[in-house]
């Protein structure tokens, strides 16, 4: 027999208490949402979708700089030899927030030219889309070059000015933790490399794939050391001595000679 309250005075009192058991739930569950969002926050800024939020304690950065000028060493760049590494280079395009990576090896360095894209945030340094050096607004309308409205695409180049993913053309402007990510992948599988250089100049990208063509052919790259010294010294040491590319030099060795 289910009893009937007698009283209207028990009603208030009734609804108070379910009141605060309501308001206590509510709350509970509040923090709950909260803890778990910030957690999940924090587990994002930690991971390697995210090179731009910094926070402190970020295993991204835990523990000396890896890239960069370390040593000291004015003749650094000075290489007595380079070659390309398919491993390593598809270890550095496996990372998030690069496209593709192009590494080569040297007797002391490693040079890593990467292009960026949009799986990860915060791979500038500074400036956001602003630094980004593509105008990607003709893909919409069909139109490869948007300022000329030509629909031809230049495909002898792995990054261009026009509907191509990203290229920076300050390596410094590089998010420090993206380098730092790529730093430490190839500082795993060469743990004796003394310096590891990375840069996402346009220019310092088509340079590196060009050179990787030359692997992919078979063909030796010992020819252009001195070459590729000058590159690398212009882009990350002050060179001043502007870098001749290797179609040129190729197209000038096989030119005839004129008399």
């Amino acid at each position: 027999m289910r009893r009937k309250w007698s009283s209207s005075k028990h009603r208030p009192q009734r609804i108070f208490v379910s009141q605060i058991r309501l308001a206590l739930i509510s709350t509970m569950a509040l923090s709950i949402l909260l803890a778990t969002g910030c957690n999940y926050k924090q587990v994002l800024q930690n991971s390697d979708y995210d090179y731009g939020s910094r926070q402190a304690n970020d295993p991204k950065m835990i523990g000396s700089r890896m890239y960069g000028s370390l040593t000291g060493n004015p003749d650094q760049h000075n290489n007595a030899y380079f070659e390309y590494s398919n491993m390593l280079s598809r270890e550095v395009s496996s990372i998030n927030g690069v496209f593709t990576g192009v590494v080569m090896v040297t007797d002391k360095n490693s040079y890593v030219a990467i292009i960026v894209d949009n799986t990860a945030v915060g791979t500038y340094g500074r400036g956001g889309a602003d630094m980004k050096m593509q105008d990607n607004s003709g893909a919409n309308d069909g139109i490869y070059n948007n300022l000329n409205g030509s629909p031809y695409y230049n495909n002898q180049k792995l990054s261009t000015p026009y509907n191509s993913y990203f290229t920076i053309n300050d390596h410094n402007l590089i998010s420090t933790e993206l380098k730092q990510r790529v730093a430490a992948k190839v500082r795993y599988y060469m743990p004796d490399v003394e310096e590891v250089h990375i840069s996402a100049s346009m220019d310092f990208v088509n340079e590196m794939v060009d050179y990787a063509k030359e692997a992919w052919m078979n063909r030796p790259l010992s020819p252009w050391t001195e070459h590729f010294n000058t590159l690398v010294k212009y882009e990350f040491a002050g060179g001043t001595q502007m870098p001749v590319s290797l179609k040129e030099l190729k197209a000038r060795r096989t030119a005839p000679q004129q008399r």
